[in-house]
């Protein structure tokens, strides 16, 4: 076990043991923008019934602020909202090992993600509405519900506003009374607030995270009192319902990253406070989404009258059935997936398993960071979707970790009892297992290849924006990771190979040199040496990692089965059909192994294990299968898998909910997993443009659905961003512009074009 003696010291050596404000802390007032921010033709997800509660996470529609989120149900008698703080974690350090020298996996040590509240809004006498209509509004970042009561009209807004981080509920229509009722989701008692006209629930977690919530309202035409432990109102022609929440968590580890000191009840209560006019709140909801969402502008073809005029679930039931080609509602898939990245990652902890969004207390794999696939493609989508600053809240989740991560693989790691430990018994740098928590801990099994996994996304966002303070930032990981792998590989014949090891999450465990992570080093050592270059750091070092890299084994193609062997064996030892491509990590999203510098019979072996693979998985598994096929340049599997994302998901199967969450199927009930969401759009758009450091190639792998279109600012590794448009699948024009890089070639098919631009420069090129 780590003393705190010794973990505050191993922190305080990284440097990254100063105290950080908290998450959750009180702010001025924002800014109010004059004018109507409001997008006037939104791209909108819509449904003629409001969500079944027993059904929200297939049903409720997502809102979120990157810190608090909502999944909204739009009932007309009883409204809800079930609402989560980033933050709400149980668990702990977690640096116990158990008797097989691996790290607890449970709710109470390892620790779970959960739910903050519950809160209802009641509107008696409402029943038998006409004309119902609830959507998600993705150009403004709202849900909205609309319906007739008694020959009038009634209209909800929904939002969770980054600016002032509290969740709206706006009720417009006339003569409106009703309840509103809070509830905290572990139990806790609320309590009626009447001097701030406020519902409040305190509590604290057995970890001793403390945490409240508090509802208020305000009406400029009727009456809001305090009913108990509820509010009420009457007579009310517009009614504002604001949510404040969270908790004393802060990403620092030398405080345990609790802050004594924060009370979340007192800045709930002065967050729910806001009384600015509804219009202005939502003005300034909108005004600062959309300088994100407009970023990105998706056009892949028109729909026809008929799809346009379909609800959202009946249009994505329509599409599979169908082999007629459904554009506009393909490029909401994009959009939907750059919302939730919005709504989901800004300024603190990044995406887990289920981004914000739950719907009990007691998740799957506790709605955690799994780091051998899951949280790095929640992460694919940022850089090429025109949202490089939603990245950095993995960066910054990263850089906090850091010291325990480091502490606790340094105490633990060379343990007797743990499979994967080092056989040279030398260990130094940091490591993580198979998931991560909040605390610093990690948890299932030692997962030895996750942080170069983590680097190679940390290093990647790098290469799409050139920021050589984000590199400085980012080093102590990439520097750490490298530690940890010099002291661990071990001298054959072959080469340099990894330790007794695990190609996840299938086969032997104590297989030596399996691709993965043979890939994974290769290109973790390399980066590594860029960046004590550009830094001018450590350059001797960076210069010994470029050694050890020459020396590492690389993966061959099995002379029995054509494919790039997963392990040192020509046999394939594991599951053909696994849903994991492990292996192809180096081609993507990795590019050691390319189309241009690669011998064909390796390129042919990436693709032959690509169809040994199959067209068949959970989501997350299909969206990774559809990025390496458009690598490939195969359109027609590359668009595919992407139509075998979005079925609907039916019967507890693998596919698209109602509300386009990616479902997971576990025969008899189906769960939501982020990963696809955010991974199956960073498809799409490898499917309209492939970027390396030196290369930018236009369409690669345009499927014949999206014949015609266009997409702005699709961000490209080596420093810029691309406008595209197409016609009949050919490029009409392309815009690069520079965020600081200067070379590249573009290419469209055997037409190839250099450019040479300054940061904030562009060219338009007409191949």
């Amino acid at each position: 076990m780590t003393s705190r003696r010794t973990f505050l010291k191993a922190s305080g050596a990284l440097g990254l043991g100063a105290m950080v404000l908290p998450t959750f802390s009180a702010h001025a007032e924002p800014q109010r923008p004059a004018g109507n921010p409001l997008a006037a033709d939104p791209t909108t997800l819509w449904y003629p019934a409001p969500a079944d509660e027993a059904k929200i996470i297939e049903q409720g529609l997502p809102i979120g602020n990157g810190r608090l989120g909502a999944l909204v149900g739009g009932g007309v008698e009883k409204d809800f909202l079930y609402l989560t703080d980033v933050t709400l974690w149980t668990g702990e350090l977690n640096d116990a090992l158990e008797g097989d020298g691996q790290l607890p996996y449970d709710p109470t040590h390892f620790g779970t993600f959960s739910m903050l509240a519950k809160l209802y809004v009641d509107v008696p006498g409402h029943a038998g509405a006409t004309n119902y209509r609830r959507a998600l509004d993705l150009s403004n970042g709202l849900v909205t519900t609309r319906y007739t009561h008694g020959g009038k009209q009634y209209r909800r807004e929904v939002f969770s506003s980054h600016p002032d981080d509290v969740v709206i509920v706006r009720l417009t229509g006339p003569d409106q009374s009703g309840t509103i009722t809070l509830t905290g989701a572990h139990g806790e008692p609320t309590v009626g607030d009447a001097p701030h006209t406020a519902a409040v629930f305190t509590g604290s977690l057995p970890n001793k995270l403390a945490y409240s919530g508090v509802v208020t309202a305000f009406s400029p035409d009727g009456t809001v009192t305090v009913d108990g432990a509820n509010l009420g109102f009457t007579g009310c022609s517009d009614l504002v319902i604001v949510f404040s929440g969270g908790t004393n968590y802060v990403p620092d580890a030398s405080a345990g990253f609790m802050d004594p000191l924060v009370e979340p009840a007192k800045i709930a209560l002065r967050k729910a406070g806001v009384r600015a006019k509804a219009d202005a709140l939502l003005r300034t909801h909108v005004a600062d989404y959309r300088k994100k969402y407009d970023r990105q502008k998706v056009d892949l073809g028109r729909s026809t009258d008929a799809q346009r005029a379909m609800d959202t679930w009946t249009r994505l039931r329509a599409r599979a059935s169908s082999t007629t080609p459904d554009p506009e509602l393909e490029a909401s898939y994009l959009q939907f997936g750059r919302y939730l990245a919005i709504t989901g990652s800004r300024d603190n902890l990044p995406i887990n398993l289920q981004g914000l969004w739950l719907s009990n207390n007691n998740p799957d794999w506790y709605s955690d960071y799994h780091t051998d696939i899951n949280i790095q493609m929640s992460y694919w989508l940022a850089d090429r979707a025109a949202l490089s600053d939603t990245f950095e809240a993995l960066a910054n989740y990263c850089l906090a970790q850091l010291p325990a991560w480091t502490n606790t693989t340094q105490s633990v790691y060379q343990d007797e009892r743990n499979r994967f430990r080092n056989t040279n018994n030398r260990v130094a740098g940091w490591a993580v297992a198979f998931s991560t928590n909040i605390y610093g801990g990690s948890g299932w099994w030692w997962h030895p290849g996750g942080n170069a996994w983590l680097c190679m996304s940390l290093f990647e966002h790098y290469e799409y924006t050139l920021d050589r303070d984000y590199l400085a930032k980012i080093y102590p990981l990439l520097k750490g990771a490298c530690e940890f792998w010099e002291a661990r590989l071990v001298e054959t014949p072959q080469g340099l190979v990894d330790d007794h090891d695990w190609s996840p999450e299938h086969g032997p465990q104590d297989t030596r040199g399996n691709t993965y992570n043979q890939e994974l080093v290769h290109y973790l050592f390399g980066k590594y040496r860029i960046a004590t270059d550009v830094l001018r750091r450590d350059q001797s070092y960076g210069r010994r990692m470029s050694a050890l890299r020459e020396k590492l084994y690389l993966p061959v193609v099995s002379p029995k089965t054509g494919m790039l062997q997963e392990w040192m064996s020509p046999d394939d030892l594991g599951e053909t059909t696994h849903r994991h491509l492990s292996p192809l990590v180096g081609f993507f999203p990795g590019d050691r192994v390319n189309r241009d510098d690669s011998p064909a019979a390796v390129v042919e072996g990436v693709r032959q294990h690509l169809i040994t693979r199959g067209m068949e998985s959970f989501g997350w598994g299909l969206a990774w299968r559809a990025a390496c096929w458009a690598r490939l340049k195969d359109a027609d599997r590359s668009y595919e898998l992407f139509l075998k994302v979005i079925r609907p998901s039916i019967d507890h199967a693998n596919g698209t909910a109602p509300n386009l969450f990616d479902m997971y199927s576990f025969g008899d009930r189906a769960i939501f997993q982020i990963d696809a969401n955010l991974g199956a759009p960073a498809a799409m758009l490898e499917m309209l443009l492939y970027a390396r450091p030196g290369v930018i190639e236009l369409l690669p792998a345009l499927p014949s659905a999206w014949k015609t279109g266009s997409v702005t600012g699709i961000g490209a590794r080596g420093g810029f961003t691309v406008d595209l448009a197409w016609r009949d699948g050919k490029v009409t024009s392309a815009t690069v512009r520079s965020v600081g890089g200067t070379e590249t070639e573009v290419r469209f098919g055997r037409w190839k074009k250099k450019v040479k631009l300054h940061k904030g420069q562009s060219v338009t090129l007409r191949p």
